[in-house]
């Protein structure tokens, strides 16, 4: 097992090689760590190396992880399905939502949230069944509804690529994401400045990097 400093420092190297072939900066792209598998102790080695994002997907890995970490300058993430009576208890803990993907989690959120709440629109940008999301051919509707919300800013669209899914399939799908994410930011919605792009993870980050993504969410790749 590679300790999570080497982990990093690989993953910054290949950051580093993918931004360089598309003419990005490595300050253009946030990196998530996803910690809902690990200890705290891991985390903190996480945090140690610089990293402040950190992502969890269920409501008691979060407050777990909060209570334990306690580090002021963290900025938490809400990765994930989240079950609309399970939003109380995380939408006032977290700084991002990343899987905004029908109205009744909107007008729960409208409903618990004490602050106006920065969200990815989740998108099924491969129409998979299994997948969660919105429609490519829905979220323009999907979106302008939102403006109904005062609690809902849409920073930007979320998906995930195919598992195991070759390259061209891979890159295919965050391009098509980076469209309409694009498409949305050129109709200037006051809701929805929609100027982010979540995607990518430990298998396929590179290839987000090169397209485009503002957001990537790293787990396995820092505590394998």
């Amino acid at each position: 097992m590679s300790s999570v400093k080497e982990n990093c420092q690989e993953i910054e190297r290949k950051l580093g090689l993918s931004l360089k072939k598309v003419n990005r900066e490595r300050s253009s792209l946030q990196v998530v760590a996803v910690t809902k598998s690990v200890s705290s102790e891991q985390a903190i080695a996480v945090i140690e190396e610089g990293y402040t994002h950190l992502a969890e997907n269920r409501p008691e890995g979060l407050e777990a992880k909060l209570e334990e970490l306690n580090v002021p300058q963290l900025v938490w993430h809400y990765i994930g399905n989240l079950q609309t009576r399970k939003v109380k208890k995380v939408i006032n803990k977290i700084d991002y939502f990343h899987a905004l993907d029908r109205l009744a989690l909107a007008e729960e959120i409208e409903k618990r949230a004490q602050k106006r709440i920065s969200c990815f629109v989740q998108v099924n940008v491969t129409g998979e069944v299994s997948k969660s999301g919105v429609s490519p051919d829905e979220l323009d509707e999907f979106i302008g509804s939102l403006s109904q919300y005062s609690k809902i800013k849409v920073v930007g669209l979320m998906t995930m690529a195919p598992l195991n899914a070759e390259e061209t399939v891979v890159r295919a799908a965050f391009a098509h994401l980076r469209n309409l994410q694009q498409t949305i930011q050129k109709k200037v919605f006051s809701h929805a400045p929609c100027t982010e792009l979540s995607m990518g993870m430990s298998k396929d980050y590179t290839i987000a990097a090169e397209e485009g993504a503002t957001f990537i969410r790293i787990g396995t790749s820092f505590f394998e």
